[in-house]
């Protein structure tokens, strides 16, 4: 976790007297009456890095004003009728669980990805593993996930339907990560090892990653699953080399256009909102918080803020607004306060009422995303904060 102004590389050790990691699971003041963790009480742990940098104490009292006026901000973001829209979908996610722990339906039955993700909308209420109010659900996916860890670190279901075996890959990984510390599973260490190596050793010459687990070509949508897996394993104490994160963040600063968007590839392409969501999300976790690379995307970015009244159907929705909510999250300030409600809103109209949001790769996966994305102001998930 770097506060805001601090630039830190993102496999950087942390400053000396601070975590890598807050390990919620074990931290009593960190727990409500129900089991759920509290939110993140930000202005103590910002306060707590600075300290460790050895800034002033004005500058600390600065930044733990800040972050208390953000945290009381989010806090009220997170409004009575989306808490009731994440609680609906979370209640329709966890009926949908099948009995060896999986999600996902039609082709993409037992998907990893899909299972990964509905397993961190579960983290993102603040239920662990057998501990919250749906911990058994998180805990029998993290058992299927864990199910599906091959010998060479790779992490797969071959039956279920794929967008490409890194896409799967990469959010097991990261979901592997955030549930690290919070369960006694003796495997699920070496397990997040081996998949994490998997993604280091997979690295192209350019400095990214495609759909298979080789050293072939790369895009930026693969690319940003897999440093976002990397930069949660990091947290959770893992060893990510510096030569990795600072090749994905050239591959990641080359695909970038002038617009601000990025491409798919390096060969000359043009924006979509989407990927360009992506590669904004792929920069915060490798650790670059400013310049103009940052500036360029959010103001891209900016021209995709859901409006009231209509429903732009861009390509690849929960995907898109799944990196877009990080990214503003990420920024804070002005662009938060435009993006959060505006997308908060568009998805509590659209929820269907049996409390999912329908996709066509399949309700659950539609579901997990947009309780993710309702639920980013909790500030549960390590990887989401800021």
């Amino acid at each position: 976790m770097t506060a805001r102004g601090i630039r830190r590389h993102a496999c950087d050790p942390p400053p000396p007297g601070v975590s890598s990691r807050v390990n919620r699971s074990v931290t009593g003041g960190n727990r409500r009456d129900d089991g759920r963790m509290k939110r993140p009480v930000l202005g103590l742990l910002l306060g707590l890095l600075v300290i460790g940098l050895g800034t002033g104490v004005s500058a600390r009292a600065e930044l733990a004003g800040s972050a208390e006026v953000a945290e009381a901000a989010a806090a009220e973001m997170m409004t009575p009728a989306a808490e009731r829209a994440a609680a609906r979908g979370l209640n329709y996610l966890a009926a949908r669980q099948r009995e060896d722990g999986s999600f996902g339906s039609g082709a993409y039955r037992g998907n990893v990805a899909v299972t990964a993700l509905v397993g961190m909308a579960f983290l993102s209420e603040g239920s662990l593993p057998n501990r919250g109010p749906h911990g058994d659900v998180t805990d029998r996916a993290l058992q299927y996930i864990l199910g599906q860890c091959r010998e060479n670190g790779l992490i797969l279901n071959p039956p279920s339907a794929s967008r490409g075996p890194m896409y799967e890959h990469g959010f097991a990984t990261l979901f592997l990560a955030e549930c690290l510390g919070s369960t006694p599973r003796p495997d699920l260490r070496e397990k997040l090892a081996a998949a994490a190596a998997l993604i280091v050793n997979t690295q192209n010459a350019e400095g990214g990653w495609r759909y298979q687990p080789q050293k072939l070509d790369a895009d930026i949508s693969v690319t940003v699953c897999q440093i976002m897996a990397l930069r949660a394993a990091r947290n959770a104490g893992l060893h990510v080399p510096k030569e990795t994160v600072e090749r994905c963040i050239d591959y990641v600063r080359r695909s970038q256009n002038p617009d601000g968007g990025f491409r798919y590839m390096l060969i000359p392409g043009e924006s979509g909102f989407a990927r360009s969501a992506a590669g904004v999300v792929a920069l915060y976790s490798a650790g670059i918080y400013e310049g103009p690379e940052i500036e360029n995307g959010i103001r891209y970015l900016l021209d995709f803020v859901p409006q009231r009244g209509g429903l732009r159907q861009e390509p690849y929705y929960f995907y898109g607004h799944y990196y877009a909510v990080q990214a503003m999250w990420q920024r804070g300030g002005d662009a938060w306060l435009r993006y959060y409600p505006a997308i908060r809103d568009e998805l509590i109209r659209r929820q269907s009422p049996d409390g999912s949001w329908p996709d066509p790769i399949s309700p659950e996966y539609g579901t997990a995303m947009a309780c993710l994305i309702l639920q980013v102001p909790n500030g549960y998930l390590p990887i989401f904060e800021r």
